[in-house]
């Protein structure tokens, strides 16, 4: 494989998992497809010409051959598809960086890259906007890991709006702590935002995926050029401890009840803090969090809803659904900037309640794994005696 690979996306809708299909991709060079018969040349119509196809009309339908990556056998396999599009998109690949950790625009493209230690496979999964079929690219453990981080980028992939996580593999040595298990979509640690769903305690989508995305197309946040935080003295400071969304969510609020229990919110009743003589918040927990998490599963406490947050699933991202109009995770991120800005423009200091000691992960008796827990068990995660993800 040269510096450079051009990949083609070979969808195969037989094979499922979390409601999207997927689709596998044969790396290639010169007249070869990685692990296949060498002496023969890709055909010619795998790699169409529209790079990003928005739509499934109008294409041609025809039966096909599906190419798939096992993680765990680390082989080729064959299989049928009943059906495959005409026209595929396809991408330019390289190695990519090892740092930042991540997904990154970097000159030659859309970076990813991501820490694992005891992994012996990981795959990206990528789902293109307004695409329903998921692309998963197998790393190369000697091309695409340096040390313990695995890494990768590709070429004229959208600069938003696109959701990615990673299937990985391992050893299967659960009294060594090692809880691999590549039929989880696992989410990127170091992502910045989260798709999920969009409505906070929408029950409708309680079993909703979440996955990791990002926005290069929006311009940085302008913190203004007369930005300043407060600064106050540790003794001086009048602390009120505030769950974001609790604070307005009710109709008492007197707020638009597009803005109750929003960031933009809290902007609003900033002249009720002052008036109380407030001069630092403390936010319970403002990270992505998981508020039906107890609904996943019949357990004593399934009706309930967790309004505090205190299960994180990503503490880089801030929660999305605390977004006005449920905007989603790229207006929650300019929104949750704007409330901060307005806070210490007001003279008031944000204190985040950051608790690393428990994440949604929970324990063995009640695995819910999404993120670190897949990722690299043995390195990332403790458990005390009563249960708390650490």
């Amino acid at each position: 494989m040269t510096a450079s690979t051009v990949v083609a996306i070979l969808p195969a809708p037989q094979l499922s998992s979390n409601n999207f299909n997927r689709i596998f991709i044969a790396p290639y060079r010169a007249s070869s497809i990685i692990g296949l018969n060498s002496s023969k040349r890709p055909p010619a119509e795998l790699f169409g010409q529209n790079s990003f196809s928005k739509t499934r009309e109008h294409h041609k339908i025809r039966p096909a051959k599906v190419y798939a990556r096992r993680a765990e056998e680390q082989r080729v396999i064959k299989e049928e598809a009943p059906q495959m599009l005409e026209t595929f998109p396809s991408f330019e690949i390289t190695p990519g960086l090892a740092h930042p950790l991540g997904v990154s625009e970097i000159e030659s493209g859309i970076n990813f890259a991501i820490f694992s230690q005891h992994a012996s496979a990981v795959t990206l999964c990528v789902i293109l906007p307004k695409s329903d079929g998921m692309i998963e690219l197998a790393l190369d453990p000697q091309k695409n890991r340096t040390v313990n981080i695995w890494h990768i980028c590709i070429k004229e992939l959208p600069r938003g709006d696109v959701l990615y996580g990673y299937r990985i593999d391992g050893p299967q040595s659960w009294h060594e702590g090692h809880r691999f298990d590549n039929s989880i979509v696992l989410i990127d640690p170091y992502a910045k935002l989260i798709e999920g769903r969009r409505a906070f305690g929408d029950v409708s989508n309680k079993i909703c995926s979440f996955f990791g995305t990002y926005d290069f197309n929006t311009l940085p946040f302008d913190w203004g050029e007369s930005y300043k935080l407060p600064c106050i003295p540790e003794k001086d400071l009048v602390i009120y401890e505030m769950n974001v969304r609790a604070f307005t969510a009710d109709e008492s609020s007197g707020l638009d009840p597009d803005q109750r229990g929003s960031y933009l919110g809290v902007i609003e009743k900033i002249p009720h803090l002052l008036e109380l003589g407030v001069n630092a918040v403390e936010l319970m927990p403002v990270f992505e969090f998981d508020e039906l998490e107890f609904q996943r599963r019949p357990n004593p406490r399934d009706h309930l809803i967790n309004t505090w947050g205190y299960s994180t699933i990503n503490f880089f991202a801030p929660m999305s659904r605390y977004a006005s109009c449920a905007g989603g995770p790229v207006s929650a991120s300019r929104e949750f900037k704007q409330m901060v800005k307005a806070l210490h423009d007001a003279g008031i200091e944000v204190i985040l309640d950051v608790v690393y000691n428990h994440t949604n992960e929970a324990d063995d008796k009640n695995p819910y794994t999404t993120s670190f827990r897949g990722i690299d068990n043995k390195v990332k995660e403790l458990s005390n005696v009563i249960g708390l993800g650490q």
